[in-house]
Parts: structure tokens; C-alpha cells; sequence
């Protein structure tokens, strides 16, 4: 913005704002308020905000509440806050107000001083278009932003999760079938277990992504019922009865989500369970994306003193010390994000709580931080899977020599010769460093050729 100024007028008095704002009065003095963090609003929020306005100035004018005329500018206004041609303009603190009345007017303001600027008139006259009597008819900050949480976060869930999920969903799942043949120790309480496939490890994590997607999917019907509607405390004084409803059908055409009116605006407005549960499943997700990565840089660890019965690809040099060293840096940084999400999850947990009688108060933290959340596990999940997963290649030697060197091995001798004999050639192997099959035969408990049918690792591993 350049250094001149204009002066604008709210209820309070006179404000100095930049010229080439669009925002005015109320804006100027939340940006005075609260200079706190240098969070901003993301995109996805701007785009919500601009879709309710514009929905709004197309159904009051079909209500017969809005001159055609003026609803037009809103609109067209309105586009260019859903294209992101004015995001320069949305310049608030996170950190304000908790109703987010304060962005609110931040976006009324906006559409106003544009839909004025096309009509030719002069910015900051309130005239035609007055950012309340007409960018924020029917509307009032109680449910305009809760509703703005809504679709953004169901439409973040949609655009950009839920692909990725389903992407690193058909990766693992790729791996899962090339890496079927190969037999490997299996690991309970980081113990050596009965042996598995290779092929079934990754099948389970390709099953744990799958679930992520139907989690995502859960998240957005949790976020689907709207507030916009009641106003001010829910009661739904100043906007028409049909407005709610509208507004509703009118959200869902524009993002082919299924928004629906909020059953009770009192239950929708005073309290935010339906953003808990969206940010519990994220978080769940989070968990789940988070077990994967550790699995994934355990079994690779090595590559010569470590587990190593995978290899990952290498991305970039892990030391700037130990040349050669090559780190699990893929991992890392996914389960970082998860940690990132579990925390946001923890502090939306708490804003949700801060709902006293008609109204929630955290309402731009818990925005934030779930759009943070959907953004950075979107981003992560992708990036994991094409810069990790895809380059995975198993390393079948070595999961032979664990196989055969383990001393789990002898759980399959247990129901032949008994639980106690088959612990004591266990402790005999382990004490000796001779494998079960070594001892076994030693001790001739059964034949040659029975021991090595039995102590065959593929007959321990069911087809499934």
C-alpha cells in the first residue's frame, strides 16, 4: 500500500486508513488491535467468505430484500474475493475477536469499497453498497463465520486431503503387491515375532490410508450442517425464513459438498462439536500417517548396522559431518507434520470448549489451525508418498538372513514338542548364537525333514 490515507467512518468515529485499501474503518482499527502473531487468514477461509457473500446478494435479491442492482456489484465484488484477486486486502490477526467479527467486516468492507470502486463511485462513501446494510444482510458475524469454517475446512478435506490420501493409498498398495512373495520377520514389542510377508506389511499400510480417506470423508459430514441462518444468537432475527436454507443449497452447487441447515441454530452457533469431531478424525489420520513413517524408517535403518530389510530412496545428503550418511528425511518431516496436527487438534479442543450460552469465542483459532492441519497433511501425505514411498525397494537377502537367524521361529515347534521344550532350544540358540533349526537338529526332537517343513517360514504365514 502506499503512504497516502483516506478517512473512513465507522460507528466509533473517524479512521485513517491507506488509500488503496479496500478494507476500512472496523478493519483499520482490528489491524491496530491486534498486531499478534502475523498469521493471516489463508486462502481457502478468503475463498468460504467470499462464497457466502456472494450467495447472500443473489438470494436476498431473489427475496426481494436487495436491489438487483446493487446485488450484482456485491457479486461481482464477491468473484474476485473467491478468485483470490483481493487476499492483499484480508490483513487481520489471526488472534482477535473470538467471533471473528473483525473479519467478518473484513471481508464486508472489501466487497463494499470494490462493488463501489465498478459503480464509479468513490471508496469509502458507503455508497451505493454499504458493507452492512447490504454485503451483510440477513448475515451476522456469529454465523457467517462459523459457516466459513465449514466450507473451507470440507472443501479443503475434499480438494486436497482426500486425493492425497487416495494417492499414497494406490502407492503403498503397489509396493504391497510387488513386495508379496518376500517372507520377513514379524515384530511384536520390538521383539523378533513369527515371520510375515513383506507384501502384508505394506498391505496393512496401505489399509491404514484407506481408512485415513474414509476418516476424511467423516470429517466432512461432521461439517455439514450450517450455521448461516440464525444470526446474531441463533433466533434468526433480521433475515428471512428461507434464507438459511437458501444459503445452504446455494454452498453446496458452488463446492459440491451436501451443506444442509443446522437441525438447531442455537445447538449450531453456542457450540462447536461438529469441528471437534472434523479435527479429531484429522488428527486420527495424523496418528495413523505417523506409524507408517516410523515403520517405514525402522525397517530402512541401517543401511549396514540396522534393521535394512527395505531400502528408501535417497533425496539428499543426511550429515554435514559423516559423508555418505543418507537420513530418512521424508519420514521425519511427515511425522513432524503429524505432531504439528496433533497439537493444532489439542488447541482446537480447547477453543471448542470456549462456547458460553449463545456463542462460541474461539472460532479464528480453531479456523486456523484446522485449515493449517488439512493444508500441512495434505501437502506431507502427497509429498511422502511420491519422494518415499515409490521409490521403496525391499532388500529380500536380507530379509532371509533375520528370518532364518530368529528366534521366534521356534513358536512353530511349540504345539509339535511343547511349549517348554521349544523355549529351551530358544534359550540354547540365543545363548549359543545358533539358529532353531541349528539346535533342533542337534538335539534330533524331530526328523530332518520334519523340522524343515515345520520350521518352514512360509508354512507360518496364512494366505491372507
Amino acid at each position: 500500500m502506499s503512504g497516502q490515507t483516506r478517512i473512513e467512518k465507522d460507528s466509533m468515529g473517524e479512521m485513517t486508513v491507506p488509500v488503496a485499501a479496500y478494507w476500512g474503518a472496523q478493519t483499520q482499527r482490528a489491524v491496530e488491535n491486534f498486531p499478534i502473531s502475523g498469521y493471516r487468514f489463508g486462502r481457502r477461509f478468503i475463498r468460504a467468505l467470499g462464497l457466502i457473500k456472494q450467495a447472500a446478494a443473489g438470494i436476498n435479491r431473489d427475496l426481494g430484500k436487495l436491489d438487483p442492482k446493487l446485488a450484482d456489484l456485491i457479486v461481482k465484488a464477491a468473484r474476485e474475493v473467491i478468485d483470490g484477486k483481493l487476499d492483499d486486502h484480508f490483513v487481520l490477526d489471526v488472534f482477535q475477536t473470538g467471533s471473528g467479527t473483525s473479519t467478518n467486516m473484513n471481508a464486508n468492507e472489501v466487497i463494499s469499497n470494490r462493488a463501489i470502486e465498478l459503480s464509479g463511485g468513490m471508496i469509502g462513501s458507503r455508497h451505493p453498497v454499504h458493507p452492512n446494510d447490504h454485503v451483510n444482510m440477513g448475515q451476522s458475524s456469529n454465523d457467517v463465520i462459523p459457516t466459513a469454517i465449514h466450507v473451507s475446512a470440507a472443501e479443503a478435506v475434499k480438494d486436497d486431503l482426500g486425493p492425497s490420501l487416495e494417492h499414497l493409498a494406490r502407492t503403498l498398495g503397489e509396493k504391497a503387491r510387488a513386495f508379496d512373495h518376500i517372507v520377513k520377520i514379524g515384530r511384536t514389542h520390538l521383539q523378533d515375532a513369527t515371520p510375515v510377508r513383506l507384501g502384508q506389511e505394506f498391505g496393512g499400510y496401505e489399509r491404514q490410508a484407506e481408512l485415513g480417506l474414509t476418516r476424511a470423508t467423516k470429517a466432512i459430514k461432521a461439517l455439514h450442517e450450517l450455521p448461516i441462518g440464525g444470526t446474531a444468537v441463533g433466533t434468526g432475527i433480521n433475515t428471512h425464513p428461507e434464507f438459511g436454507r437458501r444459503m445452504c443449497v446455494a454452498l453446496s452447487q458452488a463446492t459440491g459438498i451436501g451443506f444442509i441447515e443446522a437441525a438447531d441454530h442455537f445447538e449450531a452457533q453456542a457450540a462447536k462439536d461438529g469441528v471437534c469431531e472434523a479435527s479429531g478424525q484429522i488428527k486420527t489420520i495424523a496418528v495413523s500417517m505417523s506409524k507408517i513413517a516410523n515403520d517405514i524408517r525402522m525397517l530402512a535403518s541401517g543401511p549396514r548396522c540396522g534393521i535394512g530389510e527395505i531400502n528408501i530412496p535417497a533425496t539428499q545428503p543426511g550429515s554435514s559431518i559423516m559423508p555418505g550418511k543418507v537420513n530418512p528425511v521424508m519420514c521425519e518431516m511427515l511425522i513432524q507434520v503429524a505432531a504439528q496436527v496433533i497439537g493444532n487438534d489439542a488447541a482446537i479442543t480447547i477453543a471448542c470448549r470456549e462456547g458460553h450460552y449463545e456463542l462460541n469465542v474461539g472460532m479464528p483459532l480453531m479456523a486456523h489451525n484446522l485449515l493449517e492441519s488439512i493444508r500441512l497433511l495434505g501437502n506431507a501425505v502427497r509429498v511422502f508418498a511420491d519422494r518415499c514411498v515409490a521409490g521403496i525397494e525391499a532388500n529380500e537377502k536380507r530379509c532371509n538372513e533375520l528370518v532364518e537367524g530368529s528366534l521366534a521361529m521356534c513358536t512353530a515347534l511349540a504345539p509339535i514338542i511343547g511349549y517348554d521344550k521349544a523355549a529351551a532350544i530358544a534359550k540354547e540358540a540365543y545363548t549359543t548364537g545358533k539358529t532353531i533349526r541349528q539346535v533342533a537338529k542337534e538335539q534330533k526332537v524331530l526328523s530332518d525333514q520334519e523340522l524343515d517343513k515345520i520350521l518352514d517360514p512360509r508354512s507360518m504365514i496364512r494366505p491372507g
